[in-house]
């Protein structure tokens, strides 16, 4: 569907939807889900931290709360989240369990609701060691033990249906959707001291490891030489920030760390390129905002980012430098290509589907499993799915 095109959710049901600790991406989804099934008439429980509930306030969308704590990493603790979730689904019977991310889902799993439960992969597993063999035994318990796993991107269903799921199908996240900005492109230049002439480069995400801002930093200390040199803004928080200061000033890189924003809107106003150096992403959030802005992209090529973008902006391998800079070379030299990136980028985010596409899907797998209590999924001939393999 386009965003053309408004769905009406058609289930007056209940469903808890559960998630883990969220600063970002997950968090948002969730609000909008929220926002979504309860505008339509549907009860939604929302289960999860209470700082989570702190920072995107379920309740102020019309969904109910009850925290559940789930630390994020498997612990014993664990155990006393599936007890919360227990306690909060016996005062609150609903008619389908959705928990996002492999956290959650753990629980949700574990917990072994009267429901069935949806899990939504949003994430991949990246890290090694003990770490990344106890997340991948999550993966597999996860993928085995739901009704319906959903996928925020193509290799995730893969993923979850190698693992085996017995019904694994592809769920688009959509980008809430952007206020207006507020300022003017030359406020917001002036916030951070860039001349007329000067470029603006953004990122915005997590600072988070796998975001690989530590290659961006390393581009732009290249990019100090020239004339002018860009001004490259990262918003975002998050645990590697110390890290990352620490790179900023011995590469002496023309870059500031924003911490956390409110007002990206702003910021993609008032920049020229946008820039993801992710290892991996589903659909980054980021990105479809950048592209419904009309702000030239260049991002990594990895997980679902190619088939986001398609040929609406510049693909680079992860993890590389070299690619990094010279692809927003290439662009800053070329103010042709990139208003004609521009253009092709907001034609692209046209054809994605809305927030009110996302919950009217959801609504309809809802109400399909909720049907069907004591069985497998039946598949939906609209909507991609996998079995194992």
């Amino acid at each position: 569907m386009s965003a053309a095109t408004e769905p009406t959710p058609d289930w007056p049901g209940s469903v808890a939807l559960l998630l883990a600790s969220s600063t970002g991406g997950v968090g948002q989804h969730v609000r909008s889900v929220a926002r979504g099934l309860t505008a339509a008439g549907a009860t939604v429980l929302v289960c999860g931290p209470a700082a989570t509930q702190e920072q995107f306030d379920f309740t102020g969308v019309g969904a109910r709360f009850q925290p559940v704590e789930i630390p994020a990493k498997p612990t014993p603790a664990d155990a006393r989240a599936v007890a919360a979730l227990r306690r909060a689904l016996a005062t609150t019977p609903v008619d389908v369990v959705h928990a996002h991310g492999l956290r959650a889902g753990l629980v949700a799993v574990l917990a072994r609701p009267a429901a069935p439960v949806v899990v939504t992969w949003h994430n991949a597993v990246l890290a090694g060691g003990l770490r990344g063999t106890l997340s991948r035994l999550v993966e597999r318990v996860v993928a085995r033990g739901a009704r319906v796993a959903l996928g925020a991107s193509a290799d995730l269903v893969d993923r979850a249906a190698a693992l085996g799921a017995a019904d694994a199908r592809l769920a688009p996240v959509a980008a809430p959707t952007l206020p207006a900005p507020r300022r003017r492109p030359a406020a917001v230049r002036a916030e951070f001291g860039v001349r007329a002439d000067q470029p603006l480069i953004l990122s915005v995400g997590r600072l988070h490891p796998q975001k690989r801002y530590d290659v961006l930093i390393d581009a732009a200390a290249r990019w100090r030489t020239r004339d002018p040199a860009p001004v490259v803004v990262i918003a975002g928080s998050g645990p590697a920030y110390l890290a990352l200061a620490a790179r900023i000033s011995a590469a002496r890189a023309p870059v500031t760390l924003l911490g956390h924003r409110t007002d990206v809107a702003d910021l993609l106003a008032g920049a020229d390129l946008a820039v993801v150096t992710s290892d991996w992403e589903a659909r980054q959030l980021f990105a479809q905002e950048a592209l419904r802005a009309g702000v030239p992209l260049v991002a990594t090529a990895v997980g679902g980012l190619p088939d986001l973008v398609g040929d609406a902006a510049v693909l680079v391998p992860p993890g590389e430098v070299d690619a990094v800079d010279t692809a927003v070379r290439e662009l800053l030299d070329d103010a042709d290509r990139r208003a004609a990136l521009g253009r092709r980028g907001a034609e692209r985010a046209a054809t994605w589907p809305t927030e009110a596409d996302t919950v009217a899907t959801l609504a309809a797998l809802y109400a399909e499993v909720a049907a069907q209590p004591g069985g497998p999924a039946a598949a939906n001939v609209d909507t991609p799915r996998s079995g194992p393999r």
